[in-house]
């Protein structure tokens, strides 16, 4: 077993659990053909629902961070300004633990954005090699047994192979049309998802200020480039895969319509407009130095337990 594999494989015991689990809830609850395409597509989608969920606190780690590197962001200013021009390695180092001091004191980490992307990664290529050995009829490091990997291997959607993928059906002879259908349909899927959760965040989810800064015209590029990338390498994957990527896209996707429209970057438009909603509901006022407070609902006191006429008299006359 190579490097790469060692590392992969607990990752790959587990997704083969709960692959198998899901299988066979839907084969012996649901009644379900266990050699069938639905049900392992099912499976697949069961799993990233289970991992997108796991990485739920990750996410709103990530979501409170994201707060806090906006509240430092002037303090940064200062510091690189304090060094602008300055290019001495002294300087450097200087500006660099100032730069650490402040993270440490705010509990701010800038690489913590990619964390959900960074533990994603292994995931989907445990899946992949998993999907990948069970398409050639073997078994798995784990619960996957070769009677599964066999079944997957035939299993079918539609009259298409899930381990096939729109380049190897493309070049088969003759070539098969129906997954090539599946595949393409799959990939504008999954594009036209990445797409508008970028989109979300460009328009609706960063501050005037943030839009004016050279980083914005970066992020605008990959707006419409990553698309692209997904687009091209979208076609190798094994139809299988790709559920499992598009499952995961539309959950990234109204994971973050719910965080913009509840939790949006202050000064941005999606803040204005929750502030606009939540003054429509009266939710909303504005102290004397022109901030924003939400009102919360009062709390409801604690319900006054019933009470015996012999009790009460009794505490009556003890209160005497």
């Amino acid at each position: 077993m190579d490097i790469i594999g060692t590392v992969l494989w607990p990752l790959k015991w587990v997704v083969e659990l709960i692959l198998v689990a899901f299988h066979w809830v839907f084969t012996n609850v649901i009644s379900m053909d266990p050699a069938s395409g639905l049900n392992w597509v099912l499976s697949i989608v069961g799993l990233t629902v289970v991992v997108r969920a796991a990485l739920i606190p990750i996410f709103v780690r990530q979501i409170k961070n994201q707060r806090r590197m906006l509240e430092v962001a002037p303090q940064l200013k200062k510091i690189q300004a304090k060094y602008k021009g300055k290019k001495d390695q002294f300087s450097r180092e200087a500006m660099s633990r100032e730069t650490m001091a402040l993270y440490k004191e705010t509990g701010t980490n800038p690489l913590s954005s990619c964390l959900p992307l960074l533990i994603q990664m292994p995931i989907f290529f445990s899946l992949f090699s998993v999907l990948n050995d069970a398409q050639h009829g073997k078994g798995g490091v784990g619960p996957l047994s070769a009677h599964l990997g066999n079944l997957f291997a035939h299993a079918k959607l539609f009259g298409s192979p899930l381990h096939e993928s729109f380049s190897n059906a493309m070049n088969a002879h003759p070539q098969q049309v129906g997954v090539m259908i599946i595949a393409a349909c799959m990939v504008v899927l999954m594009t036209s998802s990445q797409f508008i959760t970028q989109l979300q965040i460009v328009s609706k989810n960063m501050s005037a200020e943030t839009k004016a800064s050279p980083q914005f015209k970066q992020q605008r590029i990959l707006l419409y480039l990553l698309p692209f990338v997904f687009l091209f390498s979208g076609f190798t994957f094994p139809l299988g895969v790709m559920f499992y990527w598009l499952t995961s896209n539309i959950w990234t996707m109204a994971q973050q319509f719910v965080v913009i429209r509840n939790m949006p970057t202050p000064g941005s438009e999606a803040a204005k407009a929750r502030e606009a909603r939540l003054a429509r509901k009266g939710k909303l006022t504005t102290s004397p130095e022109g901030d924003v407070i939400v009102v919360e609902e009062p709390k409801s006191t604690q319900r006054v337990q019933p009470m015996s006429k012999a009790r009460a008299k009794k505490q009556t006359g003890g209160n005497k």
